[in-house]
């Protein structure tokens, strides 16, 4: 077996001098951010246009575009080069363990902090029962086992074409086990489908250039359409809720990050690029197949990238827990609701079910917190009226939050695999990476 490592090559060669500021992706996307928050306030007439808008609508869908191949290709080409095929029970066991706990952490971090702050009490506002009548339609057609079933694709064009990511992984763990199988017969199967994981990422390096532009259009229209007025009425809960993520992020992440042995602060500057596509975007989904390549880079191994991260998605969204529970309680405060020890606890069981068919796209967490408020009580249902202006300027700090519990989540399992190239984390994390510059290490027969 030889082993092709781009990263370990380029690490070799002399140091190129740095780039000029304004060529580096991550300020253009600030600059980009700026202009936008200026253009939506002083002109939200033109913001709030279609052809603004669709300049962060177009971004996204042109990454979506390439998840699903490079998820396809990354977790069938670390399943099929994996000897001992047990490994991969032993990697999805450990991710869901570490999701289940480190959500009830996040869970009850918004409890603690609702209850401390209050943020809801003395809200005066009357909400409309039918503000929310398509959110909580939405939230009453989930249900447990109707959620299990959708993980199976009908068709497996039909996953890829929609996009859904929990069925292409599942088709893709089934067929990397089935390539897995073939022995020496797969080789020239797998060669190429480690080929055009190389032409996803380079696809990928393309996108990335049109990141400014389209996080300029996704800031614009969201300022010029909600209004930094949207922003008054709720501001304290606004700041309670990324203050209370800041808090799970560099405290909680933190503590698990220093255990493993690495610096959370180092860590999301090393996602700094992500982090801003992100928060211009309000979607975790624009920054996937650039965490999966970092993570890789950063010493995790090709299988336990590919297994965590895309699972992750779906199973481990911190942001999303953390608002479920918060905006729980804002509500109840709000509509004077005084819940119980026990309706509390149920919050957290009811949560941690109902967080599991979120999705890193923008308005899913607000369909999850309707389900989770219909469950806990009815009567609290007609209050996301309440959130329905500000629920933007916080889905993007759910997306950060997941995005980064994702990245460390995968760090961490990748640790307890015994799969951690800390050579490649320390030198990673102490460096700065061009992530304009998207290449994977790829391992080939």
């Amino acid at each position: 077996m030889r082993t092709i490592s781009v990263t370990a090559e380029r690490a070799a060669l002399p140091a190129r001098s740095h780039k000029p500021w304004y060529k580096v992706l991550y300020i253009q996307v600030l600059i980009a951010i700026f202009f936008g928050i200026l253009l939506g306030w002083l002109a939200p007439h033109i913001a709030e246009s279609d052809w603004i808008k669709a300049l962060g609508d177009g971004f996204i869908k042109l990454i979506k575009m390439v998840i699903t191949p490079i998820i396809f290709c990354t977790v069938v080409s670390g399943i099929s080069h994996i000897q001992d095929a047990k490994k991969v029970g032993r990697v999805g066991i450990k991710a869901l363990v570490y999701f289940e706990v480190v959500s009830t952490f996040a869970l009850i971090i918004g409890l603690l902090i609702g209850n401390l702050v209050r943020p809801g009490a003395g809200f005066s506002g009357t909400p409309d029962p039918n503000a929310v009548a398509t959110y909580t339609r939405q939230a009453a057609e989930q249900h447990p086992v109707d959620f299990l079933l959708h993980i199976i694709p009908d068709s497996v064009v039909g996953a890829f074409a929609q996009g859904e990511i929990l069925q292409v992984l599942l088709f893709a763990i089934l067929f990397g086990f089935a390539l897995l199988a073939l022995g020496e017969r797969a080789d020239k199967l797998r060669s190429f489908i480690d080929d055009t994981a190389h032409a996803m990422f380079g696809v990928i390096a393309i996108i990335m250039k049109a990141a400014p532009i389209g996080a300029f259009g996704a800031m614009a229209y969201t300022i010029g359409r909600y209004g930094p007025t949207a922003l008054g009425n709720l501001f304290g809960l606004i700041v309670t809720f990324y203050a209370t993520a800041a808090l799970f992020v560099f405290v909680v992440l933190g503590i698990i990050a220093r255990i493993v042995g690495f610096s959370i602060f180092k860590f999301v500057g090393y996602l700094k690029d992500e982090l801003l596509i992100v928060l211009g975007t309000s979607s975790s989904e624009s920054a996937l197949p650039q965490l999966m390549e970092k993570l890789e880079r950063l010493g995790c191994s090709k299988s336990v990238v590919g297994l965590v991260v895309p699972t992750g998605y779906s199973f481990n969204l911190d942001g999303t827990n953390i608002y479920m529970t918060l905006a729980t309680l804002f509500i109840a405060q709000a509509l004077k609701f005084d819940l119980t020890l026990g309706q509390q606890l149920t919050i957290l069981v009811v949560a941690l079910l109902t967080s599991k068919g979120a999705s890193g796209v923008t308005g899913a967490g607000f369909i999850t917190l309707a389900a989770t408020l219909t469950v806990v009580s009815p009567a609290l249902v007609p209050g996301m009226a309440v959130l329905l202006g500000i629920d933007k300027f916080m889905s993007e700090v759910r997306a950060l939050t997941n995005i980064t519990g994702n990245g460390v989540a995968t760090i961490v399992v990748a640790w307890w695999e015994g799969e951690l190239d800390r050579d490649k984390l320390r030198a990673g994390l102490d460096r700065q990476i061009d992530p304009s510059d998207i290449e994977t290490a790829v391992q080939t027969d």
